[in-house]
């Protein structure tokens, strides 16, 4: 299970979108393209004329599954999809699931998939696509992906050469929060370079005021796993995709000199003058309890994903120019190209029928990502959504001004993987590397000894 959803839990929700009974009529990458944010035309839709237009499928049923069961999520995907079945006479049924993992499995064992499902984990989506599960995207579908998404956002729906899957949701875990008037009032600017990054913590820690950074690495039984997610950065950044991807693949072991690099890189900047703990260490301050320190001036920084923007207390306000306002800044780089760690959320399909392509051919689309953030917002009251896209030709006035800071940092990179962890095999991914980062951080052990012991628990 992805490490977000392991912190999450809630019963299962399922919701109908039947196209006769919906009563609303309405509902990054490269070069300087920006596509036409309608949809393009449903595939094989006769007649369609794009945006998820008129095409008539003939009351066709099509099923989603997924792991999104939050109330705004589940009121998003109602209007969204309900408005492009009812547009397209096609009856949506989406089922949120707590127990998606556990139950697509048993859906597909027993020969009864929905039509489509929403992956939160690569690896499980390239599972079912090697065991031919899946089908792949029809020219048309991969036509729209390659309008509206950049290749590095593309390349976990690919599966050996044949792409299967959509990106449908994104997360951007390359951000540090921080308030930009407690900077101002300290004399701090916000660094662009990584060097200009550790330099500036250098300064804090010997100015004896707030500590530079606010670390807790704590999430229960996924204790460690935000302690990944730096080492991951640091791979990026140290020594580039290429690397990185070897890395995942297992091509370079955990013990290779470059890993070990990166694993020891945020262990040298979490020291004592460096971190404030709400806890006392890092490794006993959940994740979460590093919101409340920050907007009380006990540390300047903390990085962490946009979603953490839902873990601040209550009445945090973001981005809007008033002296408490929280906000961010893109991870700082080393070698100049901009490189992105993200997780998310990919839509792949179990048949190949016209009305299934023609679903996944919208949720591959700008206005599908421009539509739910919209009705998420509304869903939530006006305020973060929760939800994020990186999918090109947005309107973003879509997103409050703080997620449109996450929009520029997306489209402006040059280099996106997905969170490594949850590529690789979970004893590996959810397992030995959170144990033994966990003990690393803790100094229990050397980097050595982390690294051989989880290389060592790399299956067969």
């Amino acid at each position: 299970m992805t490490k977000r959803w392991l912190k999450l839990a809630a019963v299962p929700i399922a919701l109908s979108f039947v196209a006769a009974s919906c009563g609303s009529d309405d509902e990054s990458g490269g070069g300087d393209t920006t596509p036409d944010t309608a949809a393009p035309a449903a595939t094989d839709a006769p007649d369609d004329g794009g945006g998820g237009g008129d095409g008539d499928f003939g009351g066709a049923t099509v099923t989603i599954t997924g792991p999104e069961r939050d109330d705004p999520s589940i009121a998003s995907l109602n209007d969204v999809l309900g408005a492009f079945g009812e547009a397209n006479n096609i009856n949506i049924e989406y089922t949120g699931d707590a127990d998606w993992e556990a139950n697509i499995n048993t859906q597909v064992q027993g020969g009864n998939p929905p039509n489509i499902s929403y992956f939160p984990q690569p690896g499980k989506l390239a599972d079912f696509a090697r065991a031919g599960n899946l089908k792949p995207l029809t020219d048309e579908v991969n036509a729209t992906v390659d309008e509206f998404w950049i290749d590095g956002f593309q390349l976990y729906g690919n599966v050996d050469g044949v792409q299967y899957g959509i990106p449908a949701k994104t997360d951007l875990k390359s951000l540090v929060w921080y308030q930009p008037q407690a900077f101002a009032d300290a004399g701090y600017e916000v660094p662009t370079t990584f060097a200009e990054f550790t330099a500036l913590i250098d300064t804090m820690a010997a100015a004896d005021g707030p500590k530079p950074l606010c670390v807790g690495i704590e999430s229960g039984q996924a204790t460690g796993w935000t302690y990944t997610d730096w080492v991951e950065e640091m791979v990026l950044r140290l020594h580039g995709p290429d690397v990185y991807d070897q890395w995942v693949n297992h091509e370079i072991p955990f013990d290779d000199p470059q890993i070990q690099e990166a694993m020891q890189a945020p262990v040298d900047l979490w020291t004592e003058d460096n971190v404030f703990a709400a806890a006392g260490s890092i490794a006993a301050t959940s994740f979460a309890d590093n919101g409340q320190p920050l907007v009380d001036g006990q540390c300047y920084m903390h990085r962490q994903a946009n979603f953490f923007a839902g873990l601040f207390p209550e009445g945090t306000v973001f981005a809007d120019g008033s002296p408490e306002a929280v906000d961010v800044f893109y991870f700082p780089d080393i070698n100049g190209d901009r490189p992105v760690l993200t997780a998310g959320i990919f839509a792949a399909a179990f048949d190949d029928d016209p009305a299934t392509m023609a679903v996944m051919n919208y949720i591959a689309t700008a206005d599908y990502a421009e539509k739910r953030q919209a009705a998420q917002t509304e869903a939530v009251g006006g305020g973060l959504s929760g939800y994020l896209s990186a999918a090109l030709g947005q309107d973003p006035n879509v997103y409050q001004p703080l997620e449109q800071s996450f929009l520029a940092i997306l489209a402006d990179a040059q280099i996106a993987r997905f969170d490594g962890s949850d590529l690789m095999p979970a004893d590996v991914g959810a397992g030995t590397f959170w144990s033994e980062g966990t003990s690393l951080v803790n100094g229990d052990v050397d980097v050595a000894t982390a690294a051989e012991r989880i290389e060592a628990s790399w299956p067969g």
